[in-house]
């Protein structure tokens, strides 16, 4: 069997792209959820809001 060294095609490069971005997008939503509990709420499942506050949020997360 041989292994192709060749570098991804256009549409690879794009879906790629793309999935990596909606990923991006979703852990920034994820972070602006988490940051709406409270400290202990945060404490007991093992996030710090220092921490959570670093990664960013997305400002398309509205209380």
């Amino acid at each position: 069997m041989t292994v192709s060294t060749k570098k991804p095609g256009f549409f690879r490069s794009v879906l790629n792209s793309l999935v990596e971005s909606r990923q991006r997008q979703a852990e920034l939503y994820v972070n602006g959820v988490l940051l709406a509990l409270d400290d202990a709420t945060l404490k007991s499942h093992g996030y710090e809001r220092a921490a959570l506050s670093k990664r960013g949020v997305s400002n398309r997360f509205c209380l």
